[in-house]
Order: structure tokens, then sequence, then C-alpha cells
């Protein structure tokens, strides 16, 4: 059976952009590859992972294939970070201090939580929710 590991970003600046999530959401770094160009989150069983859009280049890792880059004056891409916690109204506020854009603000959810949207530095979607009721 398979098993999600890692969940990856492709960004224009590793450090910068693992500086804001230690900053705004508390996340430690596991791994920074020497040359800054792949960086990894310990947030549980999966890993947050960004990829330097230079690294990404020189190593060809896509096979030569043009990406969207991920930029706060572009729309979002198509897909988020979802993080839980049970301390919403504090940790929203730290993302907030950290620089993070609000996009809707933490709201009571149809199906038991309450969820906020906001974007990190590099125009990336992250839900802040509090725990899923369907969690044990």
């Amino acid at each position: 059976m398979l098993s999600l590991r890692v969940i990856a970003f492709f960004v224009a600046d590793v450090p910068t952009t693992v500086r804001f999530y230690e900053a705004a959401f508390g996340l430690h770094l596991r791994y920074m590859h020497p040359s800054q160009g792949y960086a990894e989150l310990e947030t549980g069983a999966t890993l947050l992972a960004f990829i330097g859009e230079r690294f990404e280049a020189e190593a060809s890792l896509l096979g030569g294939r043009a990406v969207r880059p991920n930029r706060r004056e572009l729309d979002p891409i198509a897909a988020q970070i979802a993080l839980t916690t049970t301390a919403l109204a504090a940790d929203w506020q730290r993302a907030l201090d950290a620089g993070a854009e609000v996009v809707a603000p933490p709201q009571r959810k149809p199906w038991g939580q309450t969820a906020g949207y906001l974007r990190d530095l590099d125009g990336v979607l992250v839900e802040l929710a509090t725990p899923s009721p369907r969690d044990p």
C-alpha cells in the first residue's frame, strides 16, 4: 500500500519560505539540503517540503517542463496546505503577525470544524482549522 509521505511546493526562495512557516505556524525544520534548494518541515506523518525553482531547473526534476510559479501577486494554484490546531485564534494571529494574508477569516463549517484561509509569502493557500470531528 502506498502512503503519503511528502507534500512539496515550488518556491522562489526556500530559506525565506522556511523561516515564514517556522514563525507563522511554529513548524520545525527537519532537513535543509546543503544547496538550500530543498527543505522539509515536520508536520506529523506527512512532511511539508519546499523546492527552490532554481534547484528544480538545475536538477531537471520535471524534465524541463514548465510550471506556473507560486507568487502572491498571482491567483493561487488549485491546491492548499491544511493545518489543524486546538488554538485557532492564537495560531491565526501568529500567522498574521508573520506576514500571512487573509483570504477568508475563520468560520464554523457545516461539517463541524472552524476553518479560515490564508496565503503564505509565496501565495500558497493555507487552511488553518480546528481538528475534524472525524479524527480520533
